[in-house]
């Protein structure tokens, strides 16, 4: 076993034998949804819908039915400064009791999409909910409101408060560590990527004071997996093109890294979708650097 950090501030552990795909999990058919499968499905009884961006925006406008989820529900408030690891994982009974407040339960079909072009925050709360054991309960709405505004869906400024769900937290071992990235990261089976742009990864530009990547790591930035009018990721056939630029085989797991583990979390989704299991590195970079551990630049 892989020992972390305790707490919020190294969320659990990755087993290496444990990363085979878990009975029941999602399919990457199920995993991305459009705007056509939400209208039809708008209805369902066990539809949730969570809405990611600015709360100013969201009293504006949002999906109908949709609730908000603000940044303190998906990460922990006291990772929120420089002085800390940015952006990690909540306590599982916080975010447990953030989701119930927002209505999930063990049955629920759950639908999260961005407002204002917040991609990766939305992607990074999808990843949340796979950790939380949710995975295979949790869909993207593939180019989020703006798809949703552009084929000619409702907005609403009305708030609902959601009945009290009664969902479990149960999570789940995909998080590692720096020891472990350095240990076992450039062993066959595992891809290293980087999702963060090509002038920090090339160390053309620094991050954190260091210049470069994590040795052996591929390069996908997240702005790549995405149309940059529609938003919508783009087919599978051209992710698959851009996975295999970045080294990444057929059966890898992904370990996906970006500055602070937001970046990193599109492209590990879209890794899902081709049909990888992955990992994230939720330090990284800042994590990297601030351990002075050595880099690579160049491609």
């Amino acid at each position: 076993m892989i020992r972390t950090r305790p707490g919020v501030l190294a969320p659990l552990t990755v087993m290496i034998g444990l990363l085979s795909p878990a009975p029941g999990r999602a399919q990457a058919a199920d995993l991305l949804v459009s705007v056509d499968w939400l209208t039809a499905h708008a209805d369902d009884p066990d539809l949730v819908l969570l809405h990611v961006g600015p709360e100013e925006e969201f009293a504006t406008e949002h999906i109908p039915g949709a609730v908000l989820i603000t940044r303190d529900d998906f990460s922990n408030p006291g990772s929120h400064t420089p002085e800390s690891l940015i952006l990690e994982l909540p306590e599982p009974d916080a975010f447990q009791a953030a989701l119930r407040r927002a209505g999930v339960s063990e049955s629920s079909r759950i639908v999260v999409y961005w407002g204002e072009e917040w991609v990766t925050p939305t992607a990074r709360v999808v990843f949340t909910l796979d950790w939380a054991g949710l995975g295979d309960h949790t869909a993207l709405l593939d180019g989020g409101l703006t798809a949703w505004k552009a084929a000619g869906g409702s907005v609403t400024g009305e708030v609902v408060e959601p009945p009290t769900g009664d969902v479990s937290v149960r999570p789940r071992d995909l998080v590692v560590e720096a020891e472990w990235v350095e240990a076992h990261g450039m062993e066959p089976g595992y891809r290293i990527v980087d999702a963060r742009a090509p002038a920090f990864y090339d160390g053309v530009r620094e991050d954190r004071g260091k210049a470069g990547h994590i040795p052996g790591a591929g390069n996908l930035p997240w702005t790549d997996l995405v149309d940059e009018e529609t938003l919508l990721l783009h087919p599978r056939e051209r992710l698959r093109e851009l996975f295999d630029a970045a080294g990444v085989e057929e059966g890898d797991t992904v370990v996906g890294y970006c500055h602070i583990g937001q970046y990193a979390t599109l492209m590990l989704f879209s890794a899902r979708l081709l049909g990888h299991e992955v990992v994230l590195y939720d330090g990284a970079f800042q994590d990297w650097a601030g351990r002075d551990l050595p880099v690579e630049s160049g491609n």
